[in-house]
């Protein structure tokens, strides 16, 4: 294992993204402890010393070599695990926000965590002074945060945005805007190197950048190792469906490695129509390709706005003879009334489980009977990591391998190959 050296890493949490940046904080911290204890025995075995004697060597290379670890800064402190940079965040009576960096970040490799779709209050002020804040205001606190790091001399920049805002506006019908690209070139402009999301609604939002990075993770692998855990449903008579023509490749890689078949539910639109609310969406007609008769069913997709797509969808499928049905969305939005039709969509009997991560911070559902919420953290923080380390992120963007490891192991799924799986993989 190489040694992560967090001396370099800064991170920010915006109000909205304060919880998630937590638990990815203390995952990251998990992973410094772990690897300083790794390198300390490595080198007290090598050279023949002490464990203190080598952790005083580590300490020492770190103020000598890295840059910038002077105590006075605060920096020293993130060489002990401590990452978080302090920062004040103000809020005016006429709706500006300001942010206030409270400690040298210069050169360092800076992460901005913000979770857009957070809108429970947000505390400024030493919580004196609390808010509720749409997309757009989370948005304009990211872009002051943002203009503050590089102003501040941060070599690098890198947002952590589970949700990418806009993506859903990615395709130019008539006279419309780009929304989505528009977005993104405006993070470029103010000098963000790179952003870390979850899920990304249209990959095509990749090509509207010069040199931005865009690392888009996926929680499949969270989702598959929850199924695994979940009474055995796996062993039913099981069925993967995909809930429109968008998610089909989405579903059709649960289906693969699952080694079970895939149904399609294809969705007519009335798009003279707006989708308000579940009760009012624009889907004029769904139809069922592939059977589902007695089987437990299982579908996946991005996101859950108002939930009328998939209450009427588990209702077709209910009525074409479904035993149970289990959904997986990345980012639960539950807009609207979503969950009070949810409530009612369960209490009716139409399904069984909705997986969810907590990649959007969520209240209201935690205590459902028919929520499930896994965590996306660890992930996002091995992420952050190999990054910060200039390493290589290809296996955990296509988790494919270690999804069959998992499977092999729990479900004797037998992989498709026999390439030996990594250290980190295995970490996972």
């Amino acid at each position: 294992m190489k040694y992560f050296n967090p001396a370099n890493l800064a991170i920010i949490a915006c109000p909205g993204g304060d919880v998630f940046a937590n638990e990815v904080i203390e995952h990251l911290r998990y992973k410094y402890r772990h690897s300083r204890k790794q390198t300390e025995e490595q080198i007290s075995k090598r050279y023949n010393i002490s464990i203190e004697q080598a952790a005083l060597h580590i300490d020492l290379t770190n103020r000598i070599v890295i840059r910038g670890t002077d105590s006075q800064s605060g920096n020293g402190r993130r060489t002990n695990g401590d990452f978080r940079v302090p920062v004040k965040f103000s809020l005016f009576p006429n709706g500006e926000v300001k942010s206030e960096i409270q400690e040298s970040i210069r050169g360092k490799d800076v992460y901005i965590f913000q979770d857009v779709e957070n809108h429970y209050p947000v505390k400024f002020a030493k919580g004196q002074v609390v808010d509720r804040f749409s997309i757009n205001d989370h948005l304009m606190t990211i872009m002051v945060t943002v203009d503050a790091a590089r102003r501040a001399g941060a070599d690098r920049i890198t947002l952590v945005i589970p949700v990418y805002p806009y993506s859903r506006q990615h395709k130019a019908r008539g006279r419309e805007g780009l929304s989505a690209s528009r977005i993104g070139k405006i993070f470029e402009s103010l000098g963000v190197n790179h952003i870390i999301t979850l899920d990304l609604h249209s990959r095509d939002i990749i090509n509207a950048f010069n040199k931005m990075r865009l690392e888009i993770l996926h929680a499949s692998y969270q989702i598959i190792q929850t199924l695994t855990r979940m009474d055995g449903v796996l062993n039913d008579d099981f069925v993967v469906v995909s809930p429109d023509t968008g998610a089909v490749d989405r579903n059709k890689f649960y289906a693969s490695a699952l080694k079970k078949p895939l149904a399609l539910l294809y969705k007519e639109r009335d798009y003279s129509k707006i989708s308000r609310d579940a009760s009012r969406s624009n889907i004029s007609q769904i139809r069922l390709l592939g059977n589902v008769q007695d089987k437990t069913v299982f579908m996946a997709d991005d996101m859950l706005g108002t939930g009328g797509t998939l209450i009427k969808g588990m209702r077709i499928l209910k009525d074409n003879g479904a035993r149970r049905i289990i959904c997986a969305i990345s980012l639960p939005l539950f807009t609207g009334n979503a969950i009070t039709h949810l409530d009612e969509a369960y209490n009716e009997g139409l399904f069984y489980r909705i997986i969810g991560t907590n990649a959007v911070y969520q209240e209201d559902i935690v205590d459902r009977e028919w929520y499930v919420k896994v965590s996306i953290s660890s992930l996002f923080a091995h992420v952050i990591s190999r990054l910060h380390q200039n390493q290589s992120v290809s296996s955990l963007l296509d988790n494919s391998r270690i999804i069959t490891r998992l499977l092999s192991k729990t479900l004797n799924i037998e992989p498709q190959n026999e390439l030996p799986f990594t250290d980190d993989e295995a970490e996972e």
